[in-house]
């Protein structure tokens, strides 16, 4: 199978033995390289939650992450950094970006935290800007930008160091149709590789089109999981009926 991601049994617990939010509760999930498998379910029902997990942010309580062929919550805090650093991207609902710097300076950071040169670096982000249709834009600073630029910019970001894993928490919830679309659009085509796996977190229908994998999520489980649209109930899920 070619994964690269692969939860077993995670179970994830806050709080104290006097009060504990059960957040996941045993999920399964198996995540392809060369697709995107969207995570959807009403609010509160762990897909945050998971995605921190399986991006190394949060360690699970019970059962086992392997992620691009590492455990990561067996590895130590630095190495996890270092890890995250060199395979993730990450795409918040928040763009986060530093408002003193312009679209290439932001879009440039990874690489600038990373050592490479300014001249390097700077240049790298400026050609995915580009692709990404902000040509035009490259000087500008994000308050002259707008929505949908800014998300370019960020996507620019979490791209710029070739993760092997990107991470998207509900980058089209500030957005409207269009630009939620647009935004989408640019995930499947810039994103989407085969040495390359996105997981997109959302509550947002309108773009369940654009996986590859759908995963529906409820009480901090995952409840079914729809492949090529054939709904296949969860714990009916088997590696070998998965294309």
């Amino acid at each position: 199978m070619n994964l690269a991601v692969q939860c077993r049994g995670v179970e994830k617990t806050f709080g104290s033995d006097g009060v504990k939010v059960h957040a996941l509760r045993g999920v399964d999930l198996d995540v392809r390289y060369g697709e995107m498998t969207v995570l959807v379910g009403p609010s509160g029902c762990g897909k945050t939650t998971l995605l921190s997990v399986i991006s190394g942010l949060l360690n699970c309580t019970k059962g086992q992450v392997t992620l691009l062929g590492e455990k990561v919550q067996q590895l130590t805090p630095r190495r996890q950094i270092l890890f995250r650093r060199q395979n993730l991207g990450f795409v918040f609902q928040q763009y986060n970006l530093l408002p003193a710097l312009t679209a290439a300076e932001n879009g440039a950071v990874p690489l600038l935290a990373a050592g490479v040169s300014r001249r390097k670096a700077i240049a790298e982000s400026k050609r995915l800007l580009s692709r990404l249709g902000m040509r035009d834009r490259l000087d500008a600073l994000p308050k002259q930008l707008s929505g949908g630029e800014q998300q370019r910019v960020a996507l620019t970001r979490a791209l710029i160091h070739g993760p092997r894993l990107l991470v998207c928490d509900e980058p089209t919830a500030a957005l409207d149709a269009e630009t939620g679309h647009a935004v989408m659009e640019l995930l499947a085509a810039e994103a989407v590789r085969p040495e390359r796996a996105v997981i997109v977190v959302t509550h947002d229908n309108r773009i369940s089109g654009f996986a590859g994998t759908l995963a529906r999520m409820n009480d901090g489980r995952v409840v079914s999981v729809e492949s090529q649209h054939i709904l296949i109930p969860q714990h009916e899920v088997r590696e070998e009926v998965r294309v």
